[in-house]
């Protein structure tokens, strides 16, 4: 796959179409993830995500792959975006109306008191620690939304396991406290 991902990189047309069948299902996977941590009723399908992400996906025009992970790594930053698009134009069609709330330990995967956040909450959230401290953000994005382990995330990033542990651990207390105030009523 890395050998494929490289082709494309440098312009071979013939890759990407070589590329889909072996990413397709690890797509699915990673976007039924997504779905399953959305409000009930959500009117975003599995299958929508995939192909909306994988449109995006094929405009990354000067983007270096570098392997595996660091493909998925973007499209789950792909599909976080999509769905915080789809969350911000529902919003503005309900003409305001409340946030998508989930409960913080789904969104981060942790035990923490009993609050609910909505996901552009979530999202700004990310977007105030990226300002503060970008790989912790990129370490989020990585482990949560994409699903990579410690060793893949430390494998992109070019750290240690250790460093992307030790900032996966501050980046959850961080993020705990800021939503804090996201308290659903």
């Amino acid at each position: 796959m890395t050998q494929i991902l490289i082709e494309w990189s440098n312009g071979d047309s013939g890759a990407l179409d070589r590329l889909i069948p072996i990413v397709y299902a690890e797509l699915r996977r990673q976007a039924a993830r997504y779905l399953r941590r959305e409000r009930d009723g959500h009117t975003l399908q599995t299958t929508s995500l995939v192909h909306e992400a994988y449109v995006r996906l094929v405009d990354q025009r000067n983007v270096r792959w570098q392997n595996r992970a660091h493909f998925f790594g973007v499209a789950a930053q792909l599909m976080r975006r999509i769905l915080v698009d789809h969350a911000r134009s529902r919003q503005r069609a309900k003409r305001g109306g409340p946030g998508i709330t989930l409960p913080l330990e789904e969104a981060l995967g942790v035990a923490v008191a009993k609050s609910n956040v909505d996901l552009l909450a979530l999202d700004e959230a990310l977007v105030s620690l990226a300002a503060i401290d970008l790989r912790q953000s990129q370490i989020v994005e990585l482990r949560f939304f994409s699903g990579l382990t410690i060793e893949e995330t430390a494998e992109i990033l070019g750290v240690s396991a250790a460093t992307v542990k030790n900032d996966w651990n501050l980046a959850k207390a961080w993020l705990r406290r800021e939503m804090g105030g996201s308290k659903a009523e």
